[in-house]
């Protein structure tokens, strides 16, 4: 174990932070005492990645103080605040694609001679990749990773920092739980080091688990701070929403005896699946369940065009696509929500109605010209029907939640009733009130008579989010099972045994 390193502590006093309209932080108070993990939890919204940026030097507050130490810092920005050894994991990475994996993780504290890293430098990434055991090639290029494996990339440049405090937004929202669980180990690690964690997450178990202390956040301002050993789930969602709420699932709608089969693929090949096969009727909601690195994006992304098939057949409504790509799968009512909104969904440059109207201009368009009043008719209608906040058709999205960020893609897809709707990880990173609005999205879209193909991390929405479940590995289904008779700890131990087996 490392030896203990000097602690660090920062305090906020009457901090607020407004981003146009919206109030993201008012009047907030907190101390975050050295050597602890210290979780913010609180819905999409509440303030929680505003506060982590702060004390990350990403945004500057409206008005407050912020403490180092017990001393106002002056001049505050990501490389003070990396002086100062704090080192930010943001939620929305911020890797540099075309640059290898070790070129990202030592990025502004590099030691080079003619652009090659130096032999130190490498010694110092072997050291760090067999501290943490992520299993990433230093040589590889960050953009042709999985989300998971970048997320993986974003926690080793922060520890590549020797950070003393290092804020952790939503790092594990797209790990698998065993890594998830490494990823904790590593934290428990640093915290008996001596350092600081801000641990910002919706997995309210993780935090109870983790975390030492816990800040519950609403709407911009701390409801409490306390010990995490005197909260229950319960406790903290009841804080986070300022109401009970029991965390349930809609009832799926069923589907007819005779609904007709819309989606088929036949002997789909890519680079990961491998003579995939399946169908989905009119009306219903069909799982991948896989471990990562199974090829379940991967044969999201053949039916939607976005990679090439080396073989197979993809059919709708009985007729064969040829040459499908996305431009021809929107056309034919085939849509996609990528697991990565903000670089793959969303334009965030625009704002929310742009964004949800962007592929459907053509429909409010005559002669050329686009009717603005159809348009935020459409538009203020998926608002409402998705319960996206704030409910402005003019809001500027990047300063939304991820959650309503979410809900924004959600409708965007769902504007006009597609055919086909292939959702990908649909509740990255969105808390417990969000997923419900996006739970019941999904169930009246399959309601309204569209297949659905669900792909999620979360074991819970796999089972109770879908009327069958098809169970991948090493690219090839190998196994179906029915939602209602199927459990998470039946769907887990299915995928652990064939991954053995593989193995």
């Amino acid at each position: 174990m490392a030896s203990a390193v000097s602690g660090i502590s920062v305090a906020l006093e009457g901090v607020s932070k407004r981003f146009g309209a919206t109030q993201a932080l008012d009047d907030i108070n907190l101390r975050i005492g050295e050597g602890q993990i210290h979780a913010l939890v609180g819905e999409n919204g509440a303030g929680k990645s505003t506060l982590g940026k702060i004390i990350g030097g990403i945004y500057i507050p409206d008005r407050g103080e912020f403490l180092l130490d017990g001393e106002p810092v002056g001049k505050w920005d990501p490389p003070a605040a990396l002086a100062a050894g704090i080192a930010t994991i943001q939620q929305e990475l911020s890797l540099v694609p075309r640059r290898s994996v070790a070129e990202n993780v030592f990025l502004g504290i590099e030691r080079s001679r003619m652009g090659v890293l130096s032999g130190i430098q490498r010694e110092r990434y072997e050291e760090l990749e067999s501290e943490v055991g992520f299993g990433i090639p230093p040589e590889a290029e960050v953009g042709s990773l999985r989300l998971a494996d970048q997320q993986k990339v974003e926690v080793l440049r922060a520890l590549a920092r020797r950070a003393r405090m290092i804020v952790m937004d939503e790092p594990t929202s797209s790990l698998t739980k065993d890594e998830s669980d490494r990823l904790h180990e590593i934290m428990d690690r640093l915290r008996s080091e001596g350092r600081t964690i801000v641990y910002v997450s919706h997995f309210l178990e993780d935090v109870l688990e983790v975390a030492d202390t816990v800040t519950i956040m609403r709407d911009g301002i701390i409801t409490r701070t306390g010990p995490s050993s005197e909260e229950t789930k319960q406790s903290l969602i009841e804080g986070m929403l300022g109401r009970t709420f029991e965390a349930t699932f809609p009832e799926v709608p069923p589907v007819a005896d005779q609904a007709p089969v819309v989606l088929e693929a036949e002997g789909l090949t890519g680079e990961i699946p491998k003579d995939v096969s399946f169908q989905i009727r009119e009306g219903e909601i069909v799982a991948l369940a896989g471990l990562v690195g199974s090829g379940r994006t991967e044969v999201a992304r053949l039916i939607f065009g976005a990679d090439a098939a080396q073989s197979g057949t993809i059919r709708l409504d009985g007729e064969e696509i040829p040459r499908l790509r996305p431009r021809v799968a929107i056309d034919q009512g085939i849509v996609m929500l990528p697991e990565d909104r903000r670089h793959l969904g969303l334009v965030m440059t625009q704002n929310v109605r742009e964004n949800i109207s962007l592929p459907r201009l053509r429909t409010f368009s005559q002669g050329g010209r686009v009717s603005r009043a159809e348009e935020r008719a459409a538009v203020r209608g998926a608002i409402d029907r998705l319960n996206i906040v704030p409910p402005n058709p003019e809001g500027e999205l990047q300063f939304y939640s991820g959650g309503n960020q979410q809900k924004s893609l959600f409708g965007k897809w769902t504007l006009h009733k597609p055919r086909v709707i292939l959702l990908d990880e649909p509740t990255r990173g969105v808390d417990i009130g969000a997923k419900r609005s996006i739970y019941d999205a999904v169930a009246d879209t399959a309601a309204g008579g569209s297949a659905v193909l669900l792909i999620s991390s979360e074991l819970e929405e796999v089972v109770r989010l879908s009327h069958r479940i098809l169970l991948m590995s090493e690219g090839r289904i190998i196994g179906e099972m029915d939602s209602e008779r199927a459990s998470v700890s039946e769907v887990l131990r299915h995928l652990f045994d064939a991954g053995r087996s593989a193995a």
